[in-house]
């Protein structure tokens, strides 16, 4: 799954059109405008394709995060990271939308998909640690899923 696919999900997940989508990428300080959004939520294949990066992938979730939670109370806006992994993008979501494990569960059981608690507390581990888990793309893909049911009950 492409950064481009992520950001198309999540845009499907919370209902966003591209100025909402350019407004949160702009609350970590990026200049950025609806067209380019539009651009990367274009498909590979489409004319004006524009690959997203993982630092601009990482910019919209930490706008989103500021925009669901409010700026961090030092001010201070975090620096993109160079490479963001499932993982990160899965704490990311977490964050912004301040979920608990229990609220984490429930989405995956809205998408119809088993995860442990176990097996959910090895992904928000740091890499390093002993029980440190990779999130499988199965696993962010279903919790997106799951997260856009939650907008809409009727599925």
């Amino acid at each position: 799954m492409t950064n481009n696919d992520i950001l198309r999900r999540l845009r499907y997940a919370f209902d966003l059109n591209d100025g909402q989508m350019a407004k949160s990428i702009a609350n970590t300080g990026a200049e950025l405008n609806a067209a380019e959004v539009k651009r990367w939520l274009s498909r590979e294949e489409e004319d004006g394709f524009l690959e997203l990066s993982d630092a601009g992938l990482c910019r919209f979730l930490d706008g989103f995060i500021i925009e669901k939670r409010g700026p961090h109370p030092s001010g201070s806006i975090p620096e993109p990271l160079e490479f963001i992994s499932t993982n990160e993008v899965l704490k990311k979501l977490r964050i912004a939308l301040a979920m608990r494990e229990e609220d984490v569960l429930e989405v995956f059981e809205r998408a119809e998909f088993v995860v442990t608690k176990a097996e959910l507390g090895s992904f928000f581990r740091k890499e390093g640690h002993r029980n440190f888990s990779k999130c499988p793309e199965q696993v962010l893909r279903k919790f997106i899923q799951g997260l856009g049911k939650a907008r809409d009950p009727e599925e």
